[in-house]
């Protein structure tokens, strides 16, 4: 996995730089190589027998629970999931993947099943690439030395420290503090990720003294020095290149608008949540569970699934107690759909009084022709048939991990449906 998240609600201004002007070429995954390796049914026929074969090694067919487990590894750190026994929510996840295999039953699956339930769970992954691709970026220092030496760089500089200093911080801190608030926008790799700032800062940085002695720093010292280390950074990208996968979202209610025009859309998928919650002999359902209702129809309304981003998921309850739809009351269908449809008024009127933004950077750490993943198949020889091509390279740990969260979240809908039904009589 890689380490070096970000994410910021108000991003876009140290981002100012669009993607599409780096200088190196950057490559967008959207699902459509996982889409079609589904959809060719001999190409997926045969990455199924590859790899049913490597994780049978018994020879016996089947795949046993800890032949299993290997995929269910691979999976959960491909979706973005702590290693097995990091937490028990997670865990819990890694259950029930192993559950969609062996139907619950824990016995031996067969190459049929496996088939089955891997589509599923790469569709699911080809999904979320479509709904939020992720740019994979080569940062050289190209980028950042012609922020250095453009007009861009001195007026952005001075708004950084006008915006430090009101806080009187010493020299070597207030480097630090300009450097995180440079992005990728800017060419600049995240330095919360331990091997860049190990690597390239940390270096750039040495000429400083490890503690501040001195009060605040003026103005003239602070471009200089800031300049000067921006050099050295972008010396020491030259020589060892990061790559950083990108995404980027941006919730402003327009989702959420088209599916309100579209009365056919919208009655169909209100009819489809309502059948989907539990109800009693009269018919009715608890108004509790009109998060996992919202939830079902999050992604045709534009809107992350519950738990995804916090931003969004304060504006949804402020949403639902503005409403009351936390009460606890129990309602009827029709009842449940006006509640539906002015939930998603309500969210919507928030998201485009103020939109949220957020992005995710993550350094890439596993070269991206190279494979290690039981799961994840080496990418295609040079010059083979395109719908031949297999998965993205194991990097995809790495950018599944920010943006590919649909199959766990389509798990997490499912675990709470099924306690909803446990807590009915």
């Amino acid at each position: 996995m890689a380490n070096g998240r970000e994410e910021s609600q108000d991003r876009c201004r140290s981002e100012p730089k669009r993607l599409e002007e780096h200088h190196n070429p950057v490559i967008v995954v959207d699902g459509t190589d996982i889409a079609e390796l589904v959809g060719n049914e001999a190409a997926f026929g045969s990455y199924v027998d590859h790899k049913f074969q490597e994780l049978d090694r018994d020879g016996d067919g089947k795949l046993s629970v800890e032949e299993l487990e290997p995929a269910i590894a691979d999976i959960g750190a491909a979706i973005g999931l702590p290693a097995q026994g990091s937490s028990p929510d997670s865990d819990h996840i890694y259950y029930e993947v192993l559950n969609e295999f062996t139907h619950g039953k824990r016995e031996a699956v067969t190459k049929t099943d496996f088939k089955e339930v891997l589509s599923d769970i790469l569709l699911g992954m080809a999904a979320g690439l479509q709904r939020d691709p992720v740019v994979i970026l080569r940062i050289d220092g190209e980028d950042l030395r012609e922020f250095l030496f453009g007009l861009r760089f001195e007026p952005e500089a001075i708004a950084i420290f006008s915006e430090i200093n009101q806080e009187n911080v010493p020299l070597r801190k207030s480097i630090m503090m300009a450097l995180e608030r440079l992005g990728v926008g800017h060419g600049m790799p995240p330095l919360s990720d331990s091997w860049v700032f190990d690597s390239i800062i940390q270096p750039a940085m040495s000429h400083l003294p490890v503690e501040d002695l001195g009060g605040a720093v003026s103005q003239e010292t602070f471009l200089t020095e800031l300049k000067n280390i921006l050099g050295s950074v972008a010396r020491g990208l030259k020589d060892r290149p990061v790559i950083v996968a990108h995404s980027e979202n941006n919730f402003d209610g327009s989702g959420i608008n088209r599916l309100l025009s579209n009365t056919f859309e919208l009655e169909k998928l209100l009819d489809m949540a309502w059948k989907e919650l539990p109800k009693k002999t009269d018919h009715k359902a608890s108004k509790e569970y009109l998060r996992v209702a919202l939830d079902g129809i999050a992604s045709s309304a534009g809107l992350p699934p519950y738990g995804a981003i916090s931003q969004v998921d304060a504006v949804v309850n402020e949403a639902l107690r503005t409403l009351n739809a936390d009460d606890g009351r129990r309602m009827r269908e029709g009842e449940f759909k006006k509640l539906m449809t002015e939930i998603l008024g309500t969210i919507r009127l928030q998201l485009e009084m103020n939109p949220i933004s957020v992005s995710a950077n993550s350094v890439v750490h596993e070269p991206l022709a190279a494979s290690s993943s039981t799961l994840l198949p080496p990418p295609a020889p040079a010059g083979e048939d395109a719908s031949s091509k297999p998965l993205p390279p194991p990097s995809s740990k790495v950018y599944f991990a920010h943006i590919c969260m649909h199959p766990v979240h389509v798990r997490m809908h499912a675990l709470r449906k099924e306690k909803m039904e446990e807590k009915m009589p």
